[in-house]
């Protein structure tokens, strides 16, 4: 090869080194991506103003169930279900049919699946602080929702979002301290009592307690589980009926133990809510029916659709906004006649 072509040789070799490391490094120095790094620049304007998009990290809501006992539980479900939906979070739904193991275990299983959030509703008050810790210790936040749990460690949930229980009790027993105010005998009372340990079961047993005491009249006779359903809310019935031939008035804690007690006081040819006085909680759409036909006296609303108020408090938690440690459902009450006004529209 003469001179002249060795020169041009030299000279292409040149120009495509100097046109391949401009295209390695349009700073001029040494990249980050040589090292196998992002720069950080490059992370914090992706997908902003180049137009492309970037999807925001999808949130996965582990959530564990108390079960399907009742009219109010089946709402309460829906609202999570469709909420989490409409949120579009990835939901992991657990049911845990009334069993305290079966939810630890569920909730064993979110933390091994390192979701974002979990929330649960717990079986009873007791037991929890054990799998609470791991959770915590895995830096998953813990929502409660509807009921509460009796640690007295509050480090190991961020808040506690549902009803006031002892609340809902205290406007049951008044309303009754109200209707017998100038009673000079005694009136004998029921209760259909929720599942045995449970927070709402505990709670409106003590408000309702609480509100009666003020009169020595209003009298507690018998007082039994009805776990909360339908059939064995009848089943007790059937019991306090054969054992107490005067009966004034029933307390039970859920509107289906409520039905179920109905069911048992209709076969035994007696009037409810009229030869038994019955007082109610939940305000589900059976049980503010059965109100409407004069069948339950009185109704304490505990307001199931909590599933918004719940996917806003998980956005906040995984945004790291500050969130109330108690946050309480506003609630009402029905008089027979009111649940007949309210019924048409009610949505559960």
């Amino acid at each position: 090869m003469n001179k002249f072509g060795r020169l041009g040789a030299v000279l292409a070799l040149t120009l495509t080194m100097t046109l391949t490391g401009a295209c390695g490094n349009s700073n001029g120095g040494n990249s980050e991506a040589d090292n196998g790094k992002t720069p950080a620049a490059a992370t914090a304007n992706a997908g902003k103003d180049d137009g492309t998009a970037t999807t925001a990290k999808q949130i996965t809501l582990g959530f564990s169930q108390v079960g399907a006992e009742s009219g109010w539980r089946s709402a309460n479900t829906k609202s999570i279900q469709e909420s989490a939906e409409e949120a579009k979070f990835n939901l992991k739904f657990s049911d845990a049919q009334q069993k305290q193991e079966n939810q630890i275990k569920a909730l064993r299983s979110f933390i091994q699946q390192k979701v974002d959030v979990i929330s649960f509703s717990p079986v009873v008050e007791s037991g929890w602080d054990t799998v609470l810790k791991e959770a915590k210790d895995a830096g998953i936040p813990v929502v409660l929702t509807d009921r509460a749990v009796d640690s007295k460690d509050t480090s190991l949930y961020v808040t506690f979002l549902g009803s006031d229980f002892v609340e809902e009790g205290r406007k049951a027993g008044q309303w009754l301290s109200d209707q017998y105010k100038d009673t000079q005998e005694d009136v004998n009372i029921v209760e259909l009592q929720g599942t045995t340990g449970s927070a709402p079961a505990n709670d409106r047993k003590a408000g309702f307690a609480e509100i009666i005491a003020g009169n020595p009249h209003l009298k507690v006779i018998a007082s039994q589980t009805g776990d909360f359903t339908r059939a064995k809310g009848k089943e007790v019935m059937q019991a306090f009926l054969k054992a107490h031939k005067d009966i004034d008035v029933l307390y039970a804690h859920n509107d289906d133990m409520a039905l179920g007690a109905i069911q048992a006081i209709e076969a035994a040819g007696l009037k409810p809510g009229t030869d038994i006085k019955i007082i109610s909680v939940d305000a589900v759409k059976d049980g503010m029916q059965a109100a409407s036909e004069g069948k339950i006296n009185f109704i304490v609303e505990c307001n199931p659709l909590l599933g918004p108020q719940l996917m806003k408090i998980v956005q906040d938690v995984v945004d790291g906004k500050p969130v109330e440690p108690r946050i309480v459902v506003d609630e009402t009450t029905f008089t027979s006649e009111e649940a007949k006004e309210a019924l048409p529209g009610r949505q559960y």
